[in-house]
């Protein structure tokens, strides 16, 4: 097993990928470092660093639904990132969730699984998200997708 510190999630208890991701991560006998952004929000060079990490832009990374993305005016795609960041630091519901961060990179894991490409160990068996989709099966080996989901 790994050093805790070694897998930091940027977690909302409240959001069931999140909850996924961090499942999928215990299940690999890793207990990550986890920050719960809401109340801890990255400080804006370390936002700005990871996403630099994850080779995304800065828009790729706000949260539109159940945030003021519309209100703020967001959707303008002359806003520079700067102004995108100004706008997550204010109001970090906008930062979408989760960001893992591990020595094997950095990824916003969605969906959930996504994570799997992260964890420097395997899962260590079955593992099916909370709504019902199996995503490792008993031997810790990956499941196809069944189809298109939504998470």
């Amino acid at each position: 097993m790994i050093a805790p510190a070694d897998v930091v999630i940027y977690h909302n208890p409240e959001c069931g990928t999140s909850r996924n991701t961090l499942a999928m991560i215990r299940n690999a006998g890793i207990e990550p470092h986890v920050i719960e952004y809401l109340k801890t929000p990255p400080a804006r060079a370390l936002l700005a660093s990871l996403i630099g990490r994850m080779g995304v832009s800065v828009r790729s990374v706000l949260r539109e639904k159940g945030t003021p993305f519309q209100e703020l005016g967001l959707s303008d795609e002359s806003l520079t990132d700067d102004q995108l960041l100004d706008a997550m630091m204010a109001h970090p519901i906008l930062i979408n969730r989760p960001i893992v961060v591990s020595q094997l990179g950095v990824k916003l894991c969605r969906p959930s699984e996504a994570v799997l490409d992260l964890l420097p160990n395997p899962q260590q068996g079955a593992f099916v998200k909370e709504d019902g989709e199996r995503v490792v099966d008993a031997s810790g080996r990956r499941v196809a997708p069944e189809g298109p989901r939504h998470e």
